[in-house]
């Protein structure tokens, strides 16, 4: 019975994974999409996004159905509920995903009016966050989970950056508002799947140690 129940979570796992993967691609997609202008793409990101909302929902039901079967205890138990939680995070990264591609696809093929470069970084780092949670929680390493949220303060100094360089250039380019207004929502869908990311790595904390702790304070 033992034998099978560790299979079982071995599955949940392997799903887990799975969705992660699945995310950094729609991710890197998206803002490729915003980057070059390409809505063939951000129309891919929106097609394939169903994917990872499938596998949300197996990651569920498997959970609550092992949860029912084997009437987990301690650390087995945990293992179930984080997976849960982290899989809910993954999704919601996911969705960020589309609601950048969403953006491109409202800028369309109008010149960008600034270099996207704080929304390239925070892109980078908010991807770095998202494999890095992803490590720490294969390898259930404390250390990592911690320095997730350390590149999450990195990620709000961005965004305070890129908005404040956005309001600055809206009185000489009120033609552009729509722009400016689409650049302004993709820098806070980053932000937010950086503090997705970093609501992992304090699961991964409560898994490793059995509490609570709250990373992004």
């Amino acid at each position: 019975m033992r034998e099978k129940f560790e299979l079982d979570l071995n599955t949940l796992h392997t799903k887990l994974i799975e969705i992660g993967s699945l995310t950094e691609v729609a991710l890197g997609k998206s803002i490729r999409a915003l980057e070059k202008q390409d809505i063939d793409l951000a129309i891919e990101v929106l097609e394939q996004d169903v994917n990872v909302d499938q596998l949300e929902e197996e990651i569920n039901d498997f959970a609550i159905l092992l949860i029912a079967k084997q009437q987990p205890v301690a650390i087995d138990l945990r293992r179930i509920i984080v997976s849960i939680k982290i899989a809910a995070d993954i999704e919601r990264m996911a969705d960020n995903a589309v609601n950048i591609a969403k953006s491109a696809i409202r800028i369309g093929n109008e010149p960008l009016i600034k270099p996207l470069e704080q929304i390239t970084k925070m892109h980078k780092l908010a991807s770095e966050m998202l494999s890095l949670s992803l490590k720490a929680y294969h390898e259930e390493d404390v250390a990592l989970a911690r320095k997730i949220a350390e590149i999450d303060d990195e990620v709000d100094d961005l965004y305070g950056e890129a908005i404040k360089e956005l309001l600055q250039i809206i009185p000489e380019n009120l033609e552009y508002m729509n722009q400016i207004i689409q650049l302004s929502l993709v820098a806070r869908f980053i932000e937010r799947t950086a503090d997705h990311a970093t609501n992992i790595a304090e699961n991964v904390l409560y898994l490793v140690k059995g509490r609570h702790y709250a990373l992004n304070d």
